[in-house]
């Protein structure tokens, strides 16, 4: 898989939002972020959500991290703004270093797909530090993802990736 290593300047996302755990989300009856997204689709949110960047892509935002990958966390599904949306959930994306995996196909099996390679890839990597801050997807067309995770130490990444 090919990652690579992007600084990111920090941004608003404003949408839906969910708190959930990773372990909820494996069965259907708990699993929260699929229902959120499509409620997302149903109510056409992305075209409610007030002041949108000029063209904004999809974001999938995860925050609020209760400790690692097995503590809680919130999912929002919205898009970049240029000030808080009354009506929706608000987050801030932190700027600093994320690490990119991108993915092409179907979705939502292609990003769910990405998912797994991404935590094998930190399971691996051990060096290579997550931040648990604010981690992202960005929907750049109907089957083209890029996930972006912050990590605490790009030096460790550049050793990594020798």
């Amino acid at each position: 898989m090919d990652v690579k290593l992007r600084e990111v300047l920090p941004f608003s996302v404003s949408g839906l939002q969910v708190r959930t755990l990773n372990v909820a989300e494996q069965q259907p009856d708990t699993a929260r972020i699929g229902p959120m997204w499509e409620r997302f689709f149903v109510e056409d949110v992305f075209d409610k959500i007030a002041h949108k960047q000029p063209d904004s892509f999809m974001y999938g935002v995860y925050s609020s991290y209760e400790s690692d990958a097995s503590g809680h966390f919130d999912v929002t599904a919205g898009a970049a703004v240029t000030a808080p949306s009354e009506d929706f959930a608000q987050i801030q994306i932190e700027g600093g270093d994320y690490l990119v995996f991108s993915a092409k196909g179907p979705m939502p099996d292609s990003v769910i797909q990405t998912w797994g390679l991404i935590w094998a890839y930190f399971e691996d990597n051990p060096q290579v530090r997550r931040k648990f801050a604010t981690d992202f997807e960005v929907y750049t067309g109907p089957e083209t993802v890029a996930v972006y995770i912050g990590i605490q130490d790009s030096a460790a990444f550049s050793r990594s990736s020798n």
